[in-house]
């Protein structure tokens, strides 16, 4: 069920008057447990019982880990819990990946071996779901939080449908006293809630499936080499594609929420305008960047360490991180390009002493950084969608002359279309760097709200666009 679907729309109003209706805090939750298991079944019913079980276990193993003084089993008990979650994620994400590897070393052996074909169904979001449950068993193991006695606050905590599927990735500390305490519906949540969607379903339906889409989808879905300026457009395409796509379910996630009387955390803060790597990486994603850092990078010695282990922390997190998007070396290659522009950065700040805040730097160096950030990011975002290795590598050869000349693949008003609105959500993104969405649609008045409302609402129902599926649902 997608946010930008009729079911969806429809399951929505029935959720909302319903949860309206019913008159005490427990019904309202029991409610959005079972609205969320809907929502999630949507997909492929089985896959419920994977989620039950998997908030299930951590629910009830989370509960004893307190209670436990010695430190080296409170700790075995945190690694049982962490490797049953990496053998599920293993098993359904990673297993086919493995085995094309483990047939291709051994190939280099002189060893002949076919693994078995694999027909093997991604359970929708359980990246983002485990993320969450580790979380919670991280930080109770750390003693920052206690944990619930309720499985349903729990369960609702980990399943709630606005952020399950894809993010943004919320953690008890932000989350947990709002399923405690009574949400209320009210026409503030409400009117922002509904905005928020219908601006987020712009972003989706408008801007990434019908104006960047068509140009990004013929240059990387094609079947020959592409030239020079195709492989510029593509990348750029593909690079409005993704924010306004990923941005698009964070926005409507966080509208579906205020909507009902939750608050999520914010999830994209005009990642664009960044003037660096690492201010990049505060600005895109921030519930997945955060949770990496805290959990794996932190976990790693953070910067306690050495510089060489520190750099070896950072590039090990960022491995990590583009593996967890996908079982492909191109997601691999994606973090590691992400791993070297934050190393390269940590030490070009050091040899020049520059500070950490990019605010701070002269009008000419920010441009310039903030110019340079951008592009870094961009060529990133090829490796990111290409389909294979072998295509990233004809793509980014292209970018520097490389690609061989004929006719362009792009129509020439798809061209400018893509074009002028990349700009323009530069533009944006520039001129509200510090200021996110809810934010900005909460400080407009009435009617210029009403009329820009009214104005992405006409555009999402005039859309030609194919109505493809969020991007980030692959992880």
């Amino acid at each position: 069920m997608q946010f930008d679907s009729l079911t969806f729309l429809v399951f929505f109003a029935l959720v909302l008057g319903s949860f309206a209706l019913l008159p005490t805090w427990r019904a309202q939750k029991q409610l959005l447990l079972w609205a969320s298991y809907l929502f999630y079944a949507a997909w492929n019913p089985p896959f419920v019982l994977l989620l039950i079980a998997s908030s299930s276990f951590d629910w009830w193993l989370a509960q004893k880990l307190p209670g436990i003084e010695n430190r080296a089993r409170r700790r075995l008990l945190l690694g049982f819990i962490l490797g049953t979650h990496l053998l599920v994620l293993g098993y359904f994400k990673y297993s086919a990946f493995m085995l094309e590897n483990l047939a291709a070393l051994l190939a280099l052996g002189g060893v002949a071996y076919q693994p078995p074909p694999m027909s093997i169904v991604l359970p929708v979001g359980i990246s983002f779901y485990t993320f969450h449950s580790l979380s919670y068993c991280f930080d109770v193991y750390r003693g920052r939080i206690t944990p619930t006695r309720s499985w349903l606050d729990y369960s609702l905590y980990v399943a709630f449908f606005p952020q399950l599927v894809a993010g943004p990735i919320v953690r008890w500390t932000q989350m947990g006293h709002q399923i405690e305490s009574p949400r209320h519906l009210s026409s503030q949540g409400l009117g922002l809630g509904l905005a928020l969607l219908c601006l987020g379903l712009f972003q989706k339906v408008v801007l990434a499936d019908a104006v960047f889409a068509p140009v990004a989808n013929a240059v990387f879905d094609a079947e020959s080499a592409v030239g020079t300026r195709d492989a510029w457009l593509g990348m750029l395409a593909f690079s409005g594609q993704i924010f306004c796509d990923f941005a698009g379910y964070s926005t409507c996630a966080l509208g579906a929420a205020l909507a009902l009387g939750f608050v999520l955390p914010v999830n994209f803060r005009n990642p664009y305008a960044a003037i660096g790597f690492s201010d990049f990486w505060r600005r895109w994603h921030i519930s997945l960047s955060s949770w990496l850092r805290d959990y794996l990078y932190i976990s790693l010695g953070g910067n306690r360490v050495s510089l060489m282990r520190r750099h070896g922390n950072l590039m090990a997190t960022m491995l990590i991180g583009g593996l967890w998007h996908g079982a492909s070396w191109n997601f691999v290659a994606w973090g590691g390009l992400h791993g070297a522009y934050l190393v390269l950065e940590h030490g070009l700040r050091q040899r020049l002493g520059l500070g950490r805040d990019p605010a701070a730097y002269p009008l000419w160096l920010k441009l310039a950084y903030g110019g340079l950030t951008l592009l870094g990011v961009m060529y990133a975002w090829i490796w990111f969608r290409s389909r294979s290795f072998t295509q990233g590598w004809e793509l980014s050869l292209a970018l520097g002359g490389g690609g061989p000349a004929g006719p362009s693949l792009v129509a020439g008003f798809d061209t400018l279309l893509a074009l002028a609105t990349f700009a323009l959500l530069l533009a944006v993104h520039a001129r509200w760097r510090e200021v996110d969405a809810r934010d900005w649609l909460a400080r407009l008045p009435t009617v210029p709200l009403a009329l820009l409302l009214a104005f992405m609402l006409t555009l999402i129902l005039l859309s030609p666009g194919d109505g493809q599926a969020f991007i980030y649902f692959q992880f």
